[in-house]
């Protein structure tokens, strides 16, 4: 009798800790999704991971907002957002060497906003690793566009060696141009 009451509490207790919201949230789904986006840009091959933030209603961009103005900030959640490049390529004008690297942004009210490309490739999404980890800044004037809830980057124009990323949350997307000049030595 001991034991079958022993058995039928342990049973209880069972029951009860998996029906428990805290012990189930635990292995519960995150709040931002984790993306992946990979784009072939003549022979050149780029990859950027991150982390999908949602609006869910708050201010993004602003003074007091969730990321405010002159604030560096990386785009995504969690861990810093990873680009892995696989050629040299041109961004913003400007040349990139091959390798892995974090995105960051300086936001700005109404000014262009600062990307920083930052050799620091797997880190976390605080603290900034420094200035002295940049491998380029440039600044690029952000665009309004129709309302994305969770952040994404995507490539919305790819033509030969030339393409278009964007990085796009709410209703700001920012427009880094790419230019992809690798040419196998069979083309040349």
């Amino acid at each position: 009798m001991t034991s079958r009451i022993a058995l039928t509490t342990l049973g209880a207790i069972a029951a009860l800790v998996i029906s428990t919201p805290g012990a189930s949230a635990a292995q519960g789904y995150p709040f931002s999704q984790r993306g992946t986006v990979s784009q072939m840009v003549a022979f050149t091959e780029l990859k950027v991971e991150y982390g999908r933030p949602v609006a869910r209603g708050r201010v993004l961009f602003a003074d007091s907002g969730l990321v405010p103005y002159g604030n560096i900030w990386h785009p995504g959640a969690d861990s810093a957002t990873h680009i892995t490049i696989s050629r040299d390529i041109q961004l913003e004008g400007r040349a990139l060497k091959a390798g892995a690297y974090s995105l960051w942004l300086i936001p700005r009210g109404n000014a262009p906003w600062t990307l920083v490309i930052s050799s620091a490739a797997r880190v976390f999404h605080t603290p900034y690793p420094g200035a002295d980890k940049d491998a380029l800044r440039v600044d690029i004037a952000p665009v309004r566009v129709s309302h994305m809830e969770s952040l994404a980057i995507y490539f919305n124009k790819v033509l030969r060696d030339d393409a278009e990323m964007r990085i796009h949350w709410g209703e700001w997307a920012l427009p880094i141009t790419i230019k992809a000049p690798y040419r196998p030595p069979e083309l040349r």
